[in-house]
């Protein structure tokens, strides 16, 4: 008995000896529960077969019950071998017995469920001994309880069948007893020659020392049979390899490892120190033959781990993740920028990764565009952001003003700028205090773990996240709330980067918006409609803010000038730019130049300016601008354009027929060295010119040519349009949900002037006509009825005509127009300009100029295409307001 063999035989006998015992007593139990279930089924069983059976509401009814039912009980209990059945009524007084002096007393026994209409077993120990009775309710037509019926039968009845079968039990135990020791005996003796007779200690030091060899030792061990096999492997090979607990016994090349290291070990060939690649580690493999010296067949292999050390390389995955996220996070959020957007992307990804709700608060300056009102506040937060779907209750809804009280737990660290991490949110360890009604309810749906921190960008806190576990079991954890820190930093800076540029891009517009006409000015020559449309954010530049323009000057002689422009580029450099031009063309206007001249004007200011970015390192030059630029004359339905590198307008006749003007092209502004020419049309009245910028007929989905084609084609056909309208049909047909380009469009509808409005003389060359001139202005002032501006009018056209026919050449034409103002045009051949001057007290002359200045609400001359010039002066008409007649004209004679 001193070697394992003989220990373990006795210890085998033993635990036969046991589970025989064990068995035999469990079965005894088994026998006796059986017996008393037995009893609950067979009684409960007659009791309900007794209270069902027919006549039994009748019997119950009757006037003598117990004659009726104590004959069919007896004769029932016989038949079905329970020890008694009793019918009882409502009142727990007894019908029947097997003794007939108990008849007519109370029951003992518990009737409450069976007047409720429900069956009752109870176990007792009576007269009889032990007992197991049952009570049932006998039912009426009606469905009331109406009487009781219990059955009952002792323990002993039941349990004698089993107890015959004890002989039979013991016999078999005994037998399985001997047989097992037998079996035990051979099996002690297989293993005392296996284990060569050694007793316990000594094979206690073997199994030390050989666990100490292969688990405590860090290198991996690996022993396959002959038939490739797993045989062993110890803990450092199963991590090195990343094998399963259950991998013993698994053939090598169903192990899942990599090809070469699969071949090595099922080849059983020798190997000393061979570099093998598995994952990310580098191991030294060696690998020997087992069945030397008479050995067993098989190899054992030994693996050693050549890369860093684990502590470095479980370091190195934690950081490998975090890159790993943080570059995710990169790509996924901060992708536009609006600050909304952005807290929408946060708390998507976080609900991706590691959270089951997120929220994201920002204050309220920020979604403006502003800088937060204080350094470290943190009230008053709009709640933009919430991803988390799958449960009734969650945290506040989107637009909720959230205060993250200084006074609470939560809301002292948010102030200070520090994230809050709460494990275990039932604990309610002070973040309920910011509302104890929704931290109920939060709890009561299952929120058991949050995170909140603060968004920090430059010292300012911008908002908060807040992320929460639902579905997942486990707690946040310090891990967690670093990735949260990370994450949430990331994500500040973007929102920073979208309030900034919602800032900029709201100075950028209001700059644009102040630099755009804001309405249309007072004028009588066309009826006219417009449209400007900023780039959508996102698309270029500073997302809206870019440099078209367009404009209507009224020029004198009831003219007005139709200007489109488009400086190249976006953002606030081209939105000066664009003001800078816009401000020059007006200034040039006043001069009263030609589109021509005007464009060579306005070409030379691009240059300097081009020169003066260019001399500044800090701002880039500008890189070109177009324009288009016409004057449209009511009285005579001409129009004169010219354009600068920019689109061809489009002309609609009155029947709708529209085509494309051909107005000879010239380079764009700041170009230089080409002259720019001009188109003469006549346009009929009620005709439309169509002005617009490129990025109405641009887009990267068509070519230029298609634009400008679905442009004519929308123009084409619909002559009754109003100019609004026009503008309303271009639009629908060619901008797309979000242009990348701005998009100016103007849509003049042409007027002429009333023939009974322009009065026109020619004058001869002579000092006499003067008077003329004065009567026909006395007379022509009276028919309407402007007598009261007849001796201004006289006066200043008497000076004009003078001046012509003393210093400029024939012939002279004297024009009066009524629209607006009254206005005053002579013209003659000279291309010699008045020039204003204060005339000394000794002069004859030099002071009619000074007095039609003096007179007239302004005055100006303008030159002619045929080297000439006309001085114009226009006076105030009060309360008129010009008809808005049919076009027609007549010149007299004079």
């Amino acid at each position: 008995m001193r070697t394992v063999a003989g220990q373990v035989f006795l210890l085998q006998v033993a635990i036969v000896v046991l589970l025989v015992t064990a068995a035999v007593a469990a079965l005894l139990l088994q026998s006796r529960a059986a017996s008393e279930r037995e009893a609950r089924h067979r009684s409960v069983a007659v009791a309900e077969t007794f209270a069902n059976a027919p006549g039994m509401e009748a019997a119950l009814a009757g006037p003598d019950p117990t004659a009726v039912l104590q004959p069919k009980a007896e004769a029932a209990r016989k038949a079905s071998g329970v020890d008694f059945i009793v019918v009882l009524n409502l009142d727990s007084i007894r019908y029947t017995h097997p003794l007939p002096d108990r008849i007519g007393k109370k029951f003992v026994g518990d009737v409450a469920p069976a007047l409720k209409g429900q069956v009752v077993t109870e176990r007792l120990t009576g007269t009889i001994g032990p007992l197991v009775q049952a009570v049932v309710p006998v039912f009426g037509a009606n469905g009331e309880v109406i009487g009781m019926v219990s059955a009952g039968i002792t323990i002993a009845r039941v349990s004698g069948v089993s107890e015959d079968q004890f002989p039979l039990l013991f016999g078999s135990a005994a037998g399985i007893l001997v047989l097992t020791t037998g079996g035990t005996a051979l099996v002690s003796r297989r293993l005392r020659r296996q284990t060569h007779g050694l007793g316990p200690a000594e094979m206690t030091r073997m199994y030390e020392h050989h666990d100490a060899v292969l688990h405590a030792v860090r290198e991996g061990v690996l022993i396959l049979g002959g038939d490739g096999r797993l045989l062993l492997a110890n803990d450092e090979a199963r991590r090195l390899l990343g094998l399963p607990a259950d991998v013993e016994g698994r053939p090598v090349t169903e192990l899942g490892l990599d090809p070469v290291t699969t071949e090595l070990l099922s080849s059983g060939r020798t190997a000393t120190d061979e570099v093998l690649s598995v994952g990310h580690r580098v191991l030294a493999v060696s690998q020997r033959s087992t069945d030397r010296d008479g050995g067993p067949p098989g190899s054992v292999t030994t693996l050693r781990d050549t890369t860093e050390l684990q502590a470095l390389t479980g370091k190195a995955d934690v950081a490998r993740g975090r890159l790993k996220l943080l570059y995710d996070a990169g790509t996924e959020i901060g992708t536009a920028l609006d600050v909304t957007r952005t807290c929408e992307e946060l708390a998507e990804f976080a609900i991706a990764r590691f959270a089951d709700f997120a929220t994201v608060d920002v204050a309220e300056s920020v979604l403006h565009g502003e800088e937060p009102t204080a350094a470290r506040a943190v009230s008053d937060m709009r709640r933009v952001a919430f991803s988390g779907s799958g449960h009734g209750t969650g945290p506040f809804p989107l637009g909720s003003v959230i205060r993250f009280l200084p006074s609470t737990a939560v809301g002292a660290r948010l102030v200070a700028g520090e994230a809050v991490l709460d494990a275990d949110l039932t604990r309610l360890s002070g973040w309920q205090q910011q509302s104890p009604a929704r931290a109920e309810q939060l709890v009561g749906g299952g929120f058991h773990t949050m995170i909140a921190v603060p968004m920090r960008a430059r010292g300012v806190i911008l908002g908060v996240a807040t992320f929460w576990r639902v579905q997942k079991p486990d707690p946040f954890e310090d891990e967690d709330l670093s990735v949260a820190e990370e994450l949430v930093a990331r994500a500040a800076v973007s929102i920073d980067n979208a309030r900034r540029y919602s800032r900029e891009h709201t100075v950028a517009v209001t700059l644009q918006r102040s630099l755009l006409p804001r309405g249309l000015p007072d004028q009588s020559a066309i009826d006219a409609a417009y449209r400007y449309l900023p780039a959508q954010a996102g698309q270029g530049g500073l997302g809206g803010v870019g440099g078209d323009w367009f404009d209507i000057i009224p020029l004198p002689g009831a003219r007005v000038a139709l200007v489109v422009g488009d400086v190249v580029g976006h953002g606030l450099h081209a939105a000066a730019t664009m003001g800078r031009l816009r401000t020059a063309v007006h200034n040039f206007s006043t001069l009263d130049l030609p589109p021509d001249e005007l464009l060579w004007h306005l070409d030379e200011l691009v240059a300097r300016i081009d020169q003066d970015e260019t001399a500044d390192d800090a701002a880039g030059g500008v890189t070109g601008a177009t324009c288009l630029y016409a004057i449209y004359d009511p009285a005579t339905g001409r129009c004169t354009m010219a354009r600068a590198g920019h689109l061809q307008p489009v002309i609609i006749d009155p029947d709708g027929t529209a085509a494309y003007a051909d107005v000879p092209g010239g380079p764009p502004l700041g170009l230089g060295g080409l002259p720019f020419e001009t188109l003469d049309v006549q346009l009929p009245e009620d005709s439309r010119l169509v002005l617009y910028t490129d990025g109405l007929v641009e887009d990267r989905h068509r070519d230029i040519d298609e634009g400008l084609e679905m442009l004519r084609s929308t123009l084409e056909g619909h002559p009754d349009r109003t100019p609004e309208e026009t503008c309303e049909a271009v639009l629908r047909a060619l901008v797309p949900p979000r242009a990348r380009d701005d998009i100016a469009l103007l849509v003049g509808r042409t007027r002429r002037l009333a023939t009974e409005n322009v009065a026109e003389w020619e004058v001869a060359s002579d000092p006499a006509a003067v008077s003329g001139v004065r009567a026909e202005v006395s007379r022509t002032l009276a028919a309407w009825n402007l007598v009261e501006e007849a001796f201004t009018t006289e006066l200043i056209l008497s000076e004009l005509v003078t001046n012509s026919i003393r210093y400029a050449t024939g012939p002279i034409r004297v024009r009066l127009v009524r629209d607006r103002t009254l206005i005053c045009e002579v013209s003659d051949r000279s291309s010699t300009s008045p020039h204003l001057r204060q005339a000394a007290t000794t002069d004859e002359g030099g002071r009619g100029l000074f007095l039609v200045a003096q007179l007239a609400e302004r005055w100006g001359t303008r030159y002619t295409d045929g080297g000439g010039k006309v001085i114009w002066t226009e006076q105030p008409i009060p309360g008129v307001t010009p008809p808005d007649d049919p076009p027609g004209r007549t010149a007299r004679q004079l």
